[in-house]
């Protein structure tokens, strides 16, 4: 099954996938949270988006609170914190698991993907990032302390938008 078919659910908790959510658009996949020392990378994000979007790419925010209970809020709590506080503009999907047990189906693809120094794995922490090409292959990997504007991922987004 392509990432792209995986059934996710958005904050609103209608069913959808990454193919519904963003068409043939190369897609970077974040696990995300509210209240982490790197919930100012939001706002990379959102530059990311505009700066991209009209280009055939999205960001696509995953809520996760197995991080410290870093991501505590409802979904409107978390709705309401991303707009009014970052004026985000790209999807967010329903709060899920991206380690253990619990994991999201879409991360247990996701994190079979080596990053740049070729390790696989479970996510590190919140703001881990995946880029998909526009047929859904993961053509990069992240770790959360790289931020939105770093060259690697700028320069992955530009491949793979074409």
């Amino acid at each position: 099954m392509n990432v792209r078919d995986i059934p996710v659910r958005t904050l609103s908790d209608a069913p959808t996938t990454l193919a519904e959510l963003a068409g043939d658009k190369a897609v970077l996949v974040v696990n995300v949270a509210s209240k982490c020392g790197l919930t100012p990378q939001y706002s990379g994000l959102v530059e990311l988006q505009q700066r991209y979007g009209e280009r055939g790419f999205t960001v696509v925010g995953v809520p996760c609170n197995q991080f410290m209970g870093q991501e505590p809020g409802s979904a409107e709590e978390i709705q309401e914190f991303c707009s009014a506080t970052y004026g985000v503009d790209f999807p967010l999907l329903a709060k899920s698991e991206v380690n253990g047990d619990g994991r999201h189906p879409l991360y247990t693809e996701l994190t079979a993907v080596p990053d740049a120094e070729g390790q696989a794995g479970d996510i590190q922490w919140n703001f881990e990032k995946f880029l998909l090409d526009r047929e859904g292959n993961v053509v990069g990997r992240f770790r959360p302390r790289t931020e939105p504007a770093d060259p690697a991922i700028t320069e992955a987004i530009e491949k793979a938008v074409g």
